[in-house]
């Protein structure tokens, strides 16, 4: 028997544990289907999955297209970013590729680019906040505008909320 069969054999051996168990079970969300979407960014397009009202964050795809260098933005809360394809850098001396994955502490200010476009999985912990020319706030991007953006572009009906 496997591992996975005979934990669940435990389980029903278990019935005040199994009786806990929250149901409906979360589903699994297929990915392919939703359409990437104009980010707020030139060169860079989105699908969303989730919004967090509590902290203003959200969790989404980015997509973005070689040679763009992100403009200069503001983490008001921490991201954590897991390289999908392609590559991304803030440094050449350390590039993201398949597979590895950055935290940003809330607080981080930079510019990252990429030389062949990358696909990114994305957890902002917070808003991000977009900078002017002169240090200012241009924008700031959060689970409102984003769920918003969604609605617009009519692909928000799978996104968590």
């Amino acid at each position: 028997m496997s591992t996975l069969l005979s934990d669940a054999a435990a389980c029903d051996d278990n019935a005040g544990a199994r009786a806990r168990i929250t149901l409906p079970y979360p589903r699994f969300q297929r990915l392919g289907p939703i359409p990437w979407m104009p980010w707020v960014m030139d060169g860079v397009d989105y699908k969303l999955l989730s919004v967090n009202g509590r902290n203003g964050g959200f969790t989404c795809l980015l997509k973005v297209k070689p040679g763009v260098a992100a403009p200069i933005h503001h983490h008001l809360g921490a991201i954590e970013v897991l390289v999908m394809e392609g590559d991304i850098c803030y440094d050449t001396d350390d590039i993201g590729r398949p597979g590895d994955y950055i935290f940003e502490p809330a607080g981080d200010i930079h510019q990252p680019r990429t030389a062949n476009g990358c696909v990114l999985f994305c957890v902002f912990d917070g808003p991000i906040a977009g900078l002017a020319g002169d240090g200012s706030i241009a924008g700031i991007v959060d689970y409102k505008l984003m769920l918003e953006m969604a609605e617009r572009d009519g692909v928000a009906a799978h996104v968590h909320r």
